[in-house]
Parts: C-alpha cells; structure tokens; sequence
C-alpha cells in the first residue's frame, strides 16, 4: 500500500470516531440524528479528504499518519467545543477550514523547504517581532493576565503562535550552517570540555529571551516552549548532552528568579502545590478540573453527561478535563496516545529528511507542538504548574489552530523530501553521509525516548487523579460536582436482618432527594451518615459505591446503564445486624459509655454492634455543627470499632489458650495464689488483695486470680504470649466494614519479667518504644470469643449481609471467610470447659441463663479513674455456640456482676432470635 494510501485509509478509520463523538453530543442535546445535525464533522472530513488530495499533488512522500491524526485531533476539538460553548463553535470551524487552506498553501507554494537558510535572519526577526509584539501599547491586550494578544476591534489574535514558526524556521538554518561549530568544544575547565562564548551565545540569548516573555508577558507557557523547542533543536544538531544540561541549569535559575522575583509566578506554583488551600479563589479553576476528571472513572461519565462546563474558559486552557471526565482515563488517554503518536511519525520525518535544514525543521515544530500539548496537560493534571497554554489542534482558539496546521504542512513538506539509501550514500548531494544519519537518528531516537517518558509520566498521573486517589477527592467538603451529582441520586436503603430501614431517600419534588432516618438511635453508629456538607461516615462510606449503583451489579443491564451514564437507583444493602438484638446491646449500655458487640462465632456476622453514648440518626447534622463551632460532643465516636480498652480479665482466656496450646499447663495445675505475690521485682496482686491459697488453674480462672495467672504469663514467656494474642488479631489490620482500630501489644524483646505477668492478665504497665498492651476494642475481644466457642478458627467479622439492585435482584451475598486459626479445635473445646465454671460457680453466675450452658470471662480492668472498667465476654450454648457477646462499662466496677449480668439480657435475646431459646 502506497504512503497516501494509506493516508486515506487512516482518514477514512478516524471519520467513524469524530463521527460518533458528535452524534453522542447531539442526542444529549435532545435533537435527532441527521444530515442537518451531523453537517458540520461530514464538513470537516471532506475538508480533510481535500487535504489529503493536495497532499497526494504536492508532498506525494509525506508521512502518511501525520495528516490523520490531524483530523482526529482537531475533530474531537471541534466536539468538545460545541459541547462546551456552542457560540464559539462556529467561528473555530471556520478557523479550522482557513488554517486547512494556508495548510494547503504551505504545500503548494514552498517547493524546496533548504531555501529558508536563505532567509534565516529575516525570519529571526519576523518572529521576534511577532514573539514581542504584544508589549506595543494600543494594539496590545491582557487576558486572563497575559499580554499575549493583539486586539483590533472586536478581531484579536496571538501572534506568538506563529511566532514559533518563524523561530523554528531561523534555528533550523542557523544551526544546519554552523552545527560543525556547536559541536566543538574548545575551552576546557579542569576534565571537562565546554562550549566557548560564541557558541554558547545562542543558548543565552534564547534564554534571555525567555525570561522577557515571562516578565513582559507573563506568559510562562511559551517561554517554556520556545526555550525547550531550542534545547531539543540544538541537541540534535551538536549532539552534545552538555548542552542539555546546560539548558536545564539555566531553566533552573530563571525559574528560581522568576519566583522570588514575580507575584504572579508565585500564585501559579502555589496553586499548583495546593490548588484546594483557595478552592473558591486562585485555586477554583484547577480545583473545578480536579473535581470533573476525578468523576471520570475508567470509562467516562458519557459524552455531553459532565460537570466540566463548571470550569471557566474549559473550551480553551482546560478542555483536556472535559475530555478525561467524559470519556475516562481510556478517552483520555487515547487522545494522550496520539500526541505521541505525531511526536513519532514528525521525528521520523525528521531523520528521514534529505538535508539538515529540513531534519531541523521537522524535529523543532514536533517538539513544539507535541511539547505544548504536555506541559498544558500536565498543568491541567497538576503534574507540574499550570502555565496557560491551548491543547495544540483541540483547543478553542483561532490562533493556535491556523499555526498548528502551517506547521503541519511544513512537516509533511520535509517529509515528502525524505532520502532513499542511495541518497544517503551519495556525499556530494548530502554532506551528512551515512555516518551523519545515523547519528542523527541516534539524537533524534533519544528525543522519542524522552517525548515517551513524559506521555507516560501523564498517563501514570491521570491513573492516580481519576482512578486510584479518585474517592479521596469525590469526597472533599469543597467538591460542589459530587454534591450536586449526589443531590439528583436515590441512594438505596440500609435495612437490617429482619427488615427494619435504618436509611433511606425522600424525594423532595425537585429532582432531588433528602436521606432520611427513620429508626432513630438505632444502629446509628453501624449505619453512620450521608450529608453533602460533611460527607460520610459508617456503612453510607464504607458502602458508597454500592448506594449509589456504581458497583455490585445483579444483572448485564445494571452493568450497561451504569456505563451507558443512565441515572438509576442505587443498591440495597441488607447488614447482618438484628433489630431486636441490637435494641438489647444499647438498652444494655444504658446509664455508662461503653460498647457492646454481638457475632455469630460460626459466621463473623455481626449481629449488634452498639455504643454509648448514642444519638438520633437524624440529628447527625446538628452535632457535627455544634462540633464545628467548639462544642464537642463524643455521641459519633464509635466505642466498639475506634476505642482501645485495657481488657482487664476477659484478656485471661488468651493467656489460658496459649498455656493449653503450648503444654505450659493443664486444667488440674496447681499454683499458689496468694494476696500479692513479687514477679520481677515488683508486686502483682489479685482483686482486693484476697488470699486463694493453692488453686488449679481452672478454679483460678473461675476467680479470676491475677497472682496465678502472672505466674503463668512468666512460663509462657512475652514472646509465646504475644504471638498467642496475635493469632487472635492483636497487631493486625484486621479487614472489616467500618473502620476498625488495631489492638495492641508490646514488642516481647522490650516486655520487662513484670510486665509480663500484667499484660498475662490483661492489664498494661509497659513503659516503652512500643506501644504498652494488652489494649484492645470491644470487636477484638469479641474475636477471641468468638475463636474459642468456634474451635479456634477466627472467622472475619463482617457487617454487610446481601446487596439488592433498584428491581430487588440480589447482587451479592456475604460468604463467610477464616482468618485465623487461633487454637487447636481440642484446646478450643478444652478452654470452653473450663470458662464455663466461671459462670457456672465463678465471677461471672449473674451470666447464667437457665436451659443453657454458658461460657465466659469476667473482668474488671484498672484505668486510673475513681471506678474500674467492667467487662464481660460470654459465649452460649457452649457445646454449640451461635452467640458470643462482648461488652465493656466504663466505671462500671462498682457493682462486680454489672457487665454480667448486662450482658446477659442480650445473649438471651440473641439466643432467642438465633432460635436456640
């Protein structure tokens, strides 16, 4: 297949997609298809088949990509633009068509593109004066704080678009006559060879140059692409890296100037540090672009269906987040993807052009163009600083549109001059000779690497902005996108076990919803809130995406409507709590704060999960004003996930699995168990100081002696101990549906003889680097619990039982996963018998239930306050356990059986709803 055509063939694939893209933006708009609708991208492509008909007259060898990707890029522009601002659409068609013509005319008129070394001086002086003509006063105009225009009338324009061509043009000859020169490095500085005063001249007066149209212009934009364009240019015709390093030093330096120097650079880097420091101010217009590619997702949230048109002047500097956040991190990065592409198929043409002046060219409008495109990117994804640039080709913008395509048609010119072998060889007609072009396509292959480094680098930054950081800022209190995105969504309900509706949506009659509480206190903390002030807590987080329909999908339909962009109902979510059992673990804490966790030691499923204080469900927004106002309230704190406890006694049953597991001990052990006892080198004691005499390990636990059981933590050894305690989740992240704070114990190498014997009865002393321990949550006891009445298995705790679509389709159901084996199913059977004379005839009677045999363990935990900690953690029926209950009273002590008898009345509404009573 011949280069043109295979020009046409790759015209002809990228029609369908400028096509299809703008059918989409008119049926979003409500108007039907046709030829009427769709005339403007059928325009375009015949002007472009025009072009390519031009090209096959007069640049027959020309690179046959560059003219596709083109059209491709300047037809998605033309979409975006009628989507975002359909005034400017019609005038930035006709710039399209104009900038095609002069591209036509480029082709036609220059015949041998060597010619412009003739006239190098006087395009030098062309484009500075096109470069700097903006500072004339009269004609010169300020924009968004740029003198970059030229204002007659209501006609403006920017003459440094093509003013970089004019530049291009000059350097390509200037450095094709005197490359040899740039090469040779006369002056030497200890072992390094260096670039004398002439040489290095033109490198200063670039960046001069540079620095004037930041001062002058505040243009930071092209001064980057002007001084880069010549950095790149003087690399491939010196070959010298110096040079390069050279230039950054000097970039370097101007920046570091420019910053101290200017205020309005100053703001852009600050911006661009933290653009959400000033939301609503000088960080609004990158904040807003933030907001819409982090909504974008994967696939887009469909052509026409964005919030991009929030962000000011989003036709022009920012277009690039309208594109990301409707067409997703995949359309995004497609259109990334042909930018590196052009930047390909121009060097190519660059090192197959048949001299140096038309290499130099091709290598410094690729690089002008494509270099333009990532810094304005990358400012727009807060990869660097911002700088205020168009999108070459798809941006709106006249000016930048009729100087992309002029240089276009010089790139396809060099291209269409492009030598054979035979040329190459043939020295007389080609200074450069074979070992020239392969130097230069040395340089010219490294600037490809470079050019694939940064596109990279913009894809890897739009992965972290719209996918992997993309919550983070959906969730932000200034992000207006989600709240009013949010407002027009009907989340789905959060229901309990046994039907009961802890949340749900009203409809307000606007379109919008308010969600609502109907269950007052109950399982407030489990469910926590949804508010578009204050975000979200509890399962309306955890379990967002779910509510709002964007994952856990029951049917292909629920999949296509969601990728298709059409608004449905959220998802259902059922939790495992029970109604009535959670009921009795609040009624149970009422009078202290505390917590209390019921589970199915079978499963994990969480069946209550209370703390106290509480609060109405409803009144969530009162408090967290009041809390913004200074008037703290702890109602929200979650007790049983968030709070760390000593766990007084209750943490015996982990010293007494550990002395089983590991033949440290048995049952009918005997120890003496006096009043106090001297471990270490300092005292531990029993409750009351009481003398037990001598006791076997099982009535020791039924009495819950502290003095036996610091003997035995001291046989057991810190390390045996903690590894024990982590079998059961201590120091581990265990997974759950709420947050759920680790609980600690020490590192055994820094755990002291004395401190030993304490944290074996669950009471922390350590004084050290690591945390002291045992500290543990109420949900982590209840984990213990739940290992011994489950045969040592640990199942993972879970809350969410079933997820349902807006049709009642069950999307999802809970299967029940181990996540630790703790103890031998024997020692597990072996510890349950013997926590069962603690209720039986031990601190814990008041636990006893009639008809069922229970198991658990006390414990009363020393916190410094007037009145201790009372704790309770119980497990029925033993043999056959299907509820354990854990349950903490702050300064519940005064009365030795308060947390046991408390827990009592939940296991006998557990039990009576797991069908056992």
């Amino acid at each position: 297949m011949t280069r043109r055509n295979t020009e046409l063939l790759l015209l002809l694939l990228a029609a369908p997609i400028v096509i299809l893209i703008y059918a989409m933006i008119v049926i979003n708009q409500g108007q039907p298809l046709g030829v009427n609708t769709l005339g403007v991208p059928i325009a375009i492509f015949v002007a472009f088949a025009i072009a390519h008909i031009a090209v096959r007259k007069f640049a027959p060898g020309a690179d046959p990509a560059i003219l596709p990707l083109s059209f491709a890029l300047s037809g998605i522009g033309i979409a975006f633009i009628t989507r975002l601002a359909p005034d400017m659409a019609v005038r930035q068609v006709e710039w399209l068509f104009l900038s095609i013509i002069c591209m036509i005319v480029v082709l036609a008129v220059v015949k041998d593109v060597d010619h412009v070394a003739n006239y190098k001086y006087t395009l030098m002086l062309i484009g500075l004066l096109l470069l700097l003509s903006p500072m004339l006063p009269g004609i010169g105009r300020t924009i968004s704080g740029s003198r970059i225009w030229l204002a007659i009338g209501s006609f403006s324009f920017q003459p440094g678009e093509l003013a970089k061509i004019f530049i291009v043009l000059f350097l390509a000859g200037y450095f094709a006559e005197n490359r040899e020169m740039l090469s040779v490095f006369t002056m030497r500085i200890g072992p390094f060879r260096l670039p004398d005063a002439r040489t290095i001249m033109p490198m200063m007066l670039m960046w001069v140059l540079s620095l004037l149209i930041v001062i002058f212009e505040r243009d930071l934009g092209s001064a980057l692409v002007v001084f880069f364009m010549f950095i790149f240019m003087l690399y491939v015709a010196s070959g010298k890296k110096s040079y390069v390093f050279i230039g950054l030093g000097l970039a370097a330096i101007g920046a570091v100037a420019m910053y101290h120097i200017f205020g309005h650079v100053q703001v852009r880097v600050s911006t661009w540090l933290n653009p959400f420091a000033d939301a609503s101010g000088t960080g609004y217009q990158l904040c807003q672009a933030i907001y819409s590619m982090a909504d974008g997702d994967l696939f887009g949230v469909g052509i026409g269906r964005g919030m991009c048109d929030q962000i000011p002047v989003v036709e022009s500097d920012y277009i690039f987040a309208a594109i990301a956040e409707e067409t997703g991190l995949l359309g995004a990065s497609a259109v990334l993807l042909m930018y590196l592409l052009f930047a390909v198929r121009g060097y190519v043409t660059a090192a197959r052009a048949k001299s140096d002046v038309s290499s130099f060219i091709a290598t410094g409008l690729t690089t002008s163009l494509v270099l333009q495109a990532f810094i304005i990117v990358g400012g727009v994804t807060r990869l660097i600083p911002l700088t205020g640039l168009t999108m070459p080709f798809v941006s709106q913008g006249g000016s930048s549109l009729l100087a992309s395509f002029i240089s276009v048609g010089f790139l396809l010119k060099c291209g269409d001059e492009g030598t054979g072998v035979g040329a190459e060889i043939d020295t007389a007609k080609n200074s450069t000779g074979v070992l020239g072009r392969v130097a230069l396509g040395k340089r010219i292959t490294h600037l490809m690497v470079i050019m694939s480094v940064l596109f990279a680098a913009l894809v890897a930054n739009l992965t972290l902005l719209m996918i992997v950081n993309a919550n983070y800022y959906q969730n932000m209190p200034t992000n207006n996108h989600t709240i009013q995105r949010e407002a027009k969504r009907q989340r789905g309900t959060i229901s309990t076990s046994d039907g009961t509706v802890l949340a749900e949506s009203d409809p307000n009659g606007d379109g919008t919803y308010t969600r609502v509480y109907p269950a007052g206190d109950l399982a407030t903390h489990v469910v926590g809130y949804y508010s578009t002030q204050y975000g979200s807590s509890g399962i309306e987080s955890s379990e967002n995406d779910v509510l709002t329909g964007n994952e856990s999908f029951a049917s292909w339909n629920d999949v296509i409507d969601y990728y298709a962009g059409v608004s449905s109902q959220g998802n259902d979510v059922q939790l495992t709590i029970n109604s009535k059992i959670q009921q009795a673990a609040q009624d149970a804490l009422s009078g202290y704060n505390g917590a209390c966790v019921v589970m199915d030691p079978q499963t994990g499923a969480v069946l209550a999960l209370a703390s106290s204080p509480t609060y109405n469900a409803g009144d969530f927004d009162d408090i967290l004003s009041n809390q913004n106002s200074g008037n703290n309230s702890d109602a929200l704190y979650n007790r049983a996930t968030q709070a760390l406890y000593a766990p007084g006694s209750t943490f015996k049953m982990v010293t007494l699995g550990a002395a089983l597991e590991n033949d440290v001990a048995n049952e009918n052990t005997t120890y003496r168990s006096p009043g106090s006892i001297d471990i270490g080198g300092a005292n531990v004691y029993n409750f009351d100081h009481n003398n037990y005499g001598t006791l076997t390990l099982t009535r020791a636990t039924a009495l819950s002696a502290n003095t036996v059981f610091g003997q035995l933590g001291v046989q057991e050894g810190s390390e045996m101990l903690v590894n024990q305690a982590q079998s059961f989740g201590f120091n581990q992240d265990v997974p759950f549906d709420l947050p759920l704070q680790e609980s600690l114990m020490p590192d055994p190498s820094q755990m002291t003889e004395w401190e030993t014997a304490w944290a074996a009865c669950g009471q922390p002393v350590g004084q050290h680097s690591s945390p002291a321990g045992p500290q543990a949550t109420v949900m982590q006891m209840a984990l213990v619990g739940s290992a011994i009445a489950n045969d040592g298995v640990v199942e993972r705790p879970y809350l969410v039982q079933a997820t349902y679509n807006s049709d009642g389709q069950r999307s999802s159901t809970a299967t029940p996963t181990p996540y630790s084996t703790a103890l031998s199913a024997e020692t597990a059977q072996r510890e349950r018998r013997v926590l069962e004379q603690v209720v039986q005839n031990g601190t814990g009677t008041a636990a006893q239930i009639p008809g069922v045999t229970i198991a658990g363990k006390t414990g009363t935990a020393e916190t410094g306050q007037p009145i201790d900690n009372s704790w309770f953690v119980g497990m029925g029926p033993s043999d056959n356990s299907k509820v354990v209950v854990a349950i903490v009273l702050e300064q519940g002590a005064a009365n030795d059986s308060e947390a046991s008898i408390r827990a009592r009345g939940v296991m006998e509404t557990a039990l009576q709803e797991q069908g056992v009573m």
